[in-house]
């Protein structure tokens, strides 16, 4: 495999991004950041690069009144089924001071990576573009209120609705800017890969210490991670291929349910919680990348893709090629 297409891969570049920060962090190489320059870094990292993927996805065409069921189930799946299983494990988890970062998995809509994914999956793009810029703006209002709801007591609110405004409205407003600016699928792989190991070393490399000193949290955040990635998502695509719904939206459906925007949640924790609240963010990147690896592989892999469209009527698909 070329170099360029290990750039490419997110498994890949997610992977390498935590054995670097894991291996920096627990030999203690990890360097020394101020918080405030780190959650800086952090918020710049991220704006660029979620303006960069939101310009792919034109707003026109998009209109909520061409599928209002799918918007409305979008909403549903991306916001509010998908938060349930961290918001109940954060209130379980007692007087925990790492637990508040579950509030931002809890909170950060679903990757924007959703759209390229249903893409290779054969899931519903157009219904993935609707809903990732539907959700985006409807999570402007959702984690304000979530946050001040759960937390309001110990976080500056101000803080919060800036670094919203950061992450989430000022890279939907520059992303209008370049929609039409042709950007090459490999050269756009590359540096959001980049991006994304930059975020995941500043995070991880971070709180790495805690991976060590507090194991047994480490199994626990870990394991609430396969609960919201491996267990929802395949116990949702179970119950919807059981009620006879199709391929491309079961795709999609799963994927806005069980895929977070990791990115925006650590931005967001990092700008007005402590680094312990980060542990429970960076634990759950590894299940992650075993998750998209599961789904590519297995799930949604080619093969049972040409078996089921082939069932469904649609155009067969090779098993050996890419779609």
């Amino acid at each position: 495999m070329k170099v360029r297409d290990l750039l490419a891969s997110s498994a890949f570049m997610m992977g390498l991004a935590l054995i670097v920060s894991l291996g920096l962090g627990l030999t203690g190489n990890f360097p020394q950041i101020a918080p405030y320059d780190r959650s800086s870094l952090t918020i710049i990292i991220l704006a660029a690069m979620m303006t960069v993927s939101l310009s792919r996805i034109p707003f026109s065409g998009l209109s909520p009144s061409k599928d209002p069921r799918g918007v409305l189930r979008a909403l549903i799946l991306g916001i509010l089924v998908a938060s349930l299983i961290p918001l109940a494990a954060w209130a379980l988890l007692g007087d925990s001071v790492y637990k508040d970062g579950l509030i931002f998995v809890a909170a950060t809509p679903f990757a924007a990576s959703v759209v390229p994914l249903s893409y290779i999956m054969r899931g519903d793009m157009e219904h993935a573009a609707r809903s990732t810029i539907i959700v985006y703006l409807a999570s402007i209002l959702y984690i304000p209120v979530l946050v001040w709801l759960t937390l309001g007591e110990s976080v500056n609110m101000a803080d919060v609705v800036i670094s919203v405004a950061e992450v989430m409205v000022l890279p939907l407003f520059l992303s209008r800017l370049i929609t039409r600016v042709k950007i090459d699928k490999y050269v756009m792989a590359v540096v959001l890969n980049c991006a994304i190991f930059m975020l995941v070393v500043l995070s991880v490399g971070a709180t790495a210490n805690f991976f060590r000193s507090e194991a047994t949290l480490l199994l626990i955040f870990m394991g609430i991670a396969v609960l919201r990635t491996f267990v929802l998502g395949v116990g949702l695509e179970f119950i919807e291929r059981r009620l006879g719904i199709k391929w491309s939206q079961r795709v999609t459906d799963v994927l806005m349910t069980s895929y977070k925007n990791k990115g925006v949640a650590i931005a967001l924790c990092m700008a007005v919680l402590p680094a312990a609240a980060l542990f429970p963010i960076t634990a759950s990147i590894v299940v992650e990348i075993c998750w998209v690896i599961f789904m590519d592989a297995v799930l949604f892999s080619k093969r049972r893709m040409s078996r089921e469209l082939r069932r469904e009527g649609s155009e067969p698909v090779d098993p050996a090629v890419s779609p």
